[in-house]
């Protein structure tokens, strides 16, 4: 599809934009897709990691060096989380950003009362992920994400590049046509970095409290919020 400058458009016209390369890019590889966006949008656009690996963030490079990487260190997260965070910093040509929630873990606890994502986990996603992100995206007209179809029911319909109503900002999930064994096949050919969990019995990695191993036969997904009817933390609706 032809290129035009995100640069001064208001949100009618991002959405527009938007919808129309959702369309236009279903097809493209996973590169393409970035590679529109970099040029779309140039620093303006961001990748968002929860350090399960870095294969966006890794693509995402390719076409835009330097790219900001937001993280949102929850202040639950799993050492092989934040030592994947580092590393990606560290090796990669990308600027990693950690976002923060307003309050510490202990302030939350002061707040609301311990254990809050065992009691209402909504609330402690909204306080810890989806307010922090919301901020953080704040400089950006666009966001990419690793979300992929193969992952969960939910998931299923997420187009490659799409509106962020709540945000108000293009949404780009470039290998959101992806198998994990497309994943599996990237990670082995650019030698990108994963985190060790999934080596270790986890599909999905999220917030140690809220996060187990898999059960054969489950799906990638099942091991977050296990035994609730919750299956997102409210970052992709």
């Amino acid at each position: 599809m032809s290129t035009v400058s995100a640069r001064g458009l208001d949100a009618a016209s991002l959405r527009e934009l938007a919808e129309r390369a959702g369309r236009e890019l279903e097809e493209a590889p996973a590169l393409d897709i970035l590679a529109w966006a970099a040029e779309t949008f140039g620093r303006r656009l961001c990748v968002a990691s929860s350090m399960e690996d870095a294969v966006v963030a890794h693509l995402a490079s390719r076409v835009l060096p330097g790219v900001d990487v937001l993280f949102l260190d929850t202040g639950y997260h799993f050492p092989e989380t934040l030592g994947t965070r580092d590393a990606v910093a560290a090796v990669m040509d990308v600027n990693v950003i950690t976002l923060t929630p307003r309050q510490t873990v202990a302030e939350q606890d002061a707040a609301y009362g311990p254990r809050l994502y065992a009691r209402d986990p909504d609330l402690c996603c909204r306080l810890r992920k989806v307010e922090p992100l919301a901020a953080g995206l704040a400089g950006y007209d666009a966001w990419a994400t690793g979300l992929r179809r193969d992952e969960s029911p939910t998931r299923a319909g997420t187009p490659v590049v799409s509106w962020d109503e709540t945000r108000q900002k293009v949404k780009i999930s470039p290998i959101a046509r992806w198998t994990q064994a497309d994943v599996e096949a990237y990670v082995e050919e650019h030698g990108t970095l994963t985190n060790p969990l999934l080596m270790d019995g986890y599909g999905s990695i999220g917030c140690a409290p809220c996060t187990r191993r898999l059960l054969a036969g489950e799906d990638a997904r099942a091991g977050r919020w296990s035994g609730r009817a919750k299956t997102e933390c409210g970052l992709h609706g």
